[in-house]
């Protein structure tokens, strides 16, 4: 059974230190949660269900403008400390949903302590080296809040469901992947891995929009249709890699995101509640006296 919900929250009352957010946002961002050692069963979670969400369409997107300024908020924090960083993997079946959820979710941060890394076709330089090389150069720097649009995780999806690689090398780079993350967390990033789950029949009207509107026909990839035809070797291949490498340091969210503005209020939540718990602060300034005397 995918267990899909509640780990319990620090429970730190709100303080001066950091200024907590919310505490709803505090609580609500593990129950997307896969808890390490469960196995996943997309099947069980439901792509149009909205739990936790704060009402209908228009209450949660209402909600979702004062998570967009907690979530400014504490990334302007995370920049000026400059000790630490935030790292978000964002994976989806073609059409789930990844550019939408930037665009969306991270229209209120600061553009210069936040970096996008979209990682396509290995070019012939890339494969020629290990298959995490291009990855930990896109790895953010401290302050930073890095998005990988696709990931390190496309090198046991794709390269799986099209048998450039068999289960031996699969197996092999889960394990690759999990000491990889757990040395950015050693290192003082915490990384934040999100499943953006859509149903078939979502995707399909997604990809014919795509088609019919000329502001979505530019992201149209022939690829993205013969894809479809895999649609079960993709689930199984993302339930095999989310139960393998979703570890206490780096846990796996799926998140429900045939709806729209439930995944853009979902992510957000999530967001801001871990760079909440994280509790970046701003840098204490340096002895006021000293400038004040060059008056």
């Amino acid at each position: 059974m995918t267990q899909l919900a509640w780990w319990p929250g620090p429970g730190v009352p709100p303080g001066p230190v950091h200024a907590r957010v919310a505490s709803a946002a505090i609580v609500d961002h593990e129950r997307w949660v896969v808890h390490p050692g469960h196995r996943l069963d997309l099947g069980s979670v439901d792509p149009s269900s909205t739990p936790g969400a704060p009402g209908d369409r228009a209450t949660t997107e209402a909600a979702l403008s004062a998570l967009i300024a907690q979530l400014a908020a504490l990334q302007d924090r995370l920049w000026a400390e400059a000790r630490r960083s935030l790292l978000v993997v964002l994976q989806a079946i073609d059409a789930g949903g990844k550019d939408g959820t930037i665009k969306h979710v991270f229209r209120g941060v600061n553009p210069q302590g936040t970096r996008v890394a979209s990682f396509k076709v290995p070019t012939p330089e890339e494969q020629a080296h290990d298959f995490l090389w291009r990855v930990h150069r896109q790895a953010p720097a401290a302050g930073e809040i890095a998005i990988f649009n696709r990931s390190h995780y496309e090198d046991v999806l794709v390269t799986r469901v099209h048998g450039t690689i068999g289960a031996e090398e699969w197996q092999r780079r889960y394990a690759i992947i999990r000491d990889f993350e757990a040395a950015l967390v050693a290192e003082g990033t915490t990384i934040v891995k999100l499943m953006l789950h859509i149903s078939r029949d979502e995707q399909w009207s997604r990809l014919l929009e795509r088609v019919d509107r000329p502001d979505k026909r530019w992201k149209m990839q022939p690829s993205d249709f013969a894809e479809r035809r895999h649609w079960d070797d993709y689930q199984r291949a993302y339930e095999d890699a989310i139960t393998a490498t979703s570890t206490k340091e780096a846990p796996w969210r799926v998140v429900p995101a045939n709806h729209k503005w439930y995944r853009d209020w979902a992510v957000s939540t999530i967001l801001v509640g871990v760079l909440d718990e994280m509790g970046p602060r701003y840098p204490e300034p340096g002895d006021i006296g000293d400038f004040r005397a060059h008056q």
